[in-house]
């Protein structure tokens, strides 16, 4: 790590989602990963992708920090949206409990900046993801980076350092509403 670039808290939903921001993102900063995904189901999917992303991690010497699994407190979050569509309410309020942990988890290690891979995605609407981390980020008094990953071909290059590594994809975005969509 060069200590003269500020730390970033990333928060990360997967190692496939991960590969192309963190690599943007060593240019200006000192990216530590943040695994925090308790919307991902079943938990056998969820041990998965947090393995890959460790494996990943471990392979590439990036700092990482995995938050404790705890769907039952993300189901009681999203209440009462269960059958909203892929890019509805669900999602922002999915947005809104994993940026709001990454900020309380920037702020406990005084890291004052932090962002999310979750905008690489086609299937995520960036806007309603910058409106989660802004919010989070005024709670906590620390700053979101906003950063469409997925401009300048950032999906495609996302996926070619996966094929490259034979990362493990899933088919979903991660909860087990999402697998219907």
């Amino acid at each position: 790590m060069n200590d003269n670039k500020p730390k970033i808290l990333l928060h990360a939903c997967c190692a496939v989602c991960m590969a192309y921001p963190i690599e943007l993102l060593k240019e200006n900063y000192n990216p530590v990963v943040f695994f925090c995904n308790p919307n991902i189901y079943p938990e056998e999917e969820y041990l998965r992708r947090r393995d890959e992303l460790i494996r990943y991690c471990e392979q590439e010497e990036y700092p990482y920090i995995i938050d404790e699994y705890e769907p039952v407190k993300w189901y009681e979050y999203i209440k009462g949206l269960e059958k909203e569509p892929e890019k509805g309410l669900r999602c922002n309020k999915c947005f809104e409990y994993r940026l709001n942990r990454t900020a309380q988890k920037a702020k406990e290690l005084n890291i004052n900046i932090f962002t999310t891979t979750l905008t690489v995605s086609p299937h995520k609407v960036s806007k309603n993801i910058f409106t989660a981390g802004n919010n989070a980020a005024q709670i906590y008094d620390l700053q979101f980076l906003e950063s469409d990953f997925k401009k300048q071909n950032g999906f495609l290059k996302t996926m070619e350092i996966a094929k490259k590594n034979n990362f493990y994809r899933q088919q979903y975005c991660g909860c087990e509403f999402s697998i219907r969509d």
